[in-house]
């Protein structure tokens, strides 16, 4: 009975009894450290660009001193240039102002004008009132008389429409379109009047205008609507 209460007893205290600690390792052998100054590193030269050197310019050489000119001789005559050669132009195909586009006072001695009345000294029509104004009113006869203008009064129609050096057509092409326009439309009675002489057309009234001249010996206002060369108005 005793045996088996201490065999209880040490199996418990084996049971409660605090585990024995580990064995402690040994303890490492201490180790010699030691402290230097490592050297410093090697210098590395980088090398410089060369400049870049100019060679000098090449001495200029001396130019050799130009000759010496000598006078020029003097003597009594005096060089005249060349003369030119002028071509000759030939002549235009057109007449000039002297033959028969502009008429002189004598000859307009006598002409009829719009403020004489009817130039056949009759009748109710007065086509030369009609068509000085009509040309008044037409900007382009304006242009294309002071164009050929050069003082006098200029024949447009003798018994043919009468061209001018610097228009195109004759009779200066604008007024001979004004004038036939209204000698066309006139009535029959006025388009058969007879005239004689020269009539006379002022653009204005003022001094220095441009006149315009229409007629011959004998003619009628329809003579105008199919004027041909040498034609004249016959009775």
């Amino acid at each position: 009975m005793a045996f088996s209460i201490a065999l209880h007893l040490a199996i418990v205290l084996t049971v409660f009894s605090p585990e024995s600690p580990a064995p402690r390792a040994p303890d490492p052998e201490p180790i010699t450290v030691e402290l230097f100054t490592p050297p410093p590193p090697p210098k590395v030269e980088i090398p410089l660009p060369k400049e870049e050197v100019t060679p000098p310019a090449p001495e200029a050489k001396p130019e050799p001193p130009a000759p010496a000119k000598s006078p020029p001789k003097r003597t009594a005559f005096r060089q005249t240039p060349a003369p030119r050669t002028i071509t000759p132009l030939p002549a235009a195909n057109t007449p000039s102002v002297d033959n028969g586009l502009e008429v002189s006072d004598a000859q307009l001695a006598g002409a009829a004008t719009a403020g004489s009345g009817a130039p056949s000294g009759g009748g109710d029509c007065n086509m030369l009132r009609r068509l000085q104004a009509a040309l008044r009113k037409d900007a382009m006869v304006q242009a294309a008389v002071a164009k050929a203008h050069g003082g006098r009064p200029i024949m447009v129609w003798n018994g043919d429409w009468v061209r001018h050096p610097s228009q195109e057509g004759g009779g200066l092409a604008a007024v001979r379109e004004v004038i036939m326009w209204e000698v066309g439309f006139a009535p029959p009675a006025c388009r058969s009047e007879r005239v004689r002489g020269l009539v006379l057309i002022t653009l204005r009234d003022e001094p220095g205008s441009a006149r315009l001249v229409v007629g011959s010996d004998s003619w009628r206002w329809s003579d105008l609507l199919f004027a041909r060369a040498g034609a004249r108005g016959g009775d």
